[in-house]
């Protein structure tokens, strides 16, 4: 009768799987990628309110154009409508001092929950200027 002879190979039985350096390496760059990601995304949302402020002006100010053709004075136009619900938590619209015969300021005010040091406040008159008030490094065209 023959004998069956088994031979250990090491190299036919391999371990599968990560070793924890290799997990943590892997968790580290997920985080990283992570990070800057909601770091860009803060930035685009950020942006997309301001702009959707300056529109809401720009609304505010047609509007505006629209009671003087029919009264012929700025005097005495209703405070602005908010421009909606989706900005209204972000943004207060308002008249910055009482219109006058022949002028008018609108203000889009960031809230607490819309931080933007870079632009502040943004305004826009009766003769079409904009205006920021946010860091001196940004200029009105940055904002619009």
């Amino acid at each position: 009768m023959a004998t069956k002879t088994f031979y250990w190979r090491s190299s036919r039985y391999s371990v599968v799987g990560f070793s924890l350096l290799e997990l943590m390496i892997v968790v580290a760059i997920v985080a990283i990628l992570a990070t800057v990601a909601n770091a860009s995304y803060r930035e685009y949302v950020l942006k997309s309110r301001r702009a959707a402020a300056a529109t809401c002006l720009q609304e505010r100010a047609h509007f505006m154009e629209r009671y003087y053709t029919t009264t012929l004075t700025y005097a005495g136009a209703p405070n602005p409508a908010q421009c909606g619900p989706e900005l209204n938590d972000f943004y207060t619209i308002a008249f910055n001092g009482t219109p006058a015969a022949k002028t008018f300021v609108l203000t889009a005010s960031p809230t607490t929950r819309q931080n933007d040091p870079k632009c502040g406040t943004l305004s826009l008159n009766a003769q079409g200027a904009r205006t920021a008030s946010g860091t001196a490094s940004s200029t009105p065209a940055d904002c619009w």
